[in-house]
């Protein structure tokens, strides 16, 4: 069974760059540029990993977190929270909101695959 991702990310860059990271490693990815449009895909997708940027217009990452951790079926789904800003407030404020791990911009395919596996998401070996 392949495992499905939901990307939100609002830099079109940054969700072309670990959108093909994802589908190179075997992940189907669901990708949407804002926090909004994933409030609406949560309840209804099945994912199996979550990877949400912090700052977005609408909703934020943290926000959104918040949402998938109150949402049926999703209190064990693995988030990663990706940033540019990875002061250590905002890491804990990303963790604190339920976040699984948190992963500062600019990051290599290596190290977003690495974080992945340790969250438990199976890559098809390409780390």
């Amino acid at each position: 069974m392949t495992t499905r991702a939901l990307l939100v990310e609002d830099s079109r860059a940054m969700r072309a760059y670990v959108s093909s990271i994802l589908e190179a490693a075997g992940l189907e990815v669901e990708e949407v540029e804002n926090g909004f449009e994933a409030l609406r895909l949560v309840p209804r997708g099945g994912f199996d990993v979550v990877i949400a940027d912090v700052n977005m217009p609408d909703v934020s990452g943290i926000e959104l977190t918040r949402f998938v951790r109150r949402s049926p079926g999703y209190q064990e789904t693995p988030i990663l929270v990706i940033s540019t800003d990875g002061s250590a407030v905002d890491v804990q404020r990303a963790l604190s909101a339920g976040a699984t791990e948190f992963l500062a911009k600019p990051f290599t395919a290596e190290q977003l695959l690495d974080a992945l596996v340790r969250l438990g998401v199976s890559v098809g070996g390409a780390t």
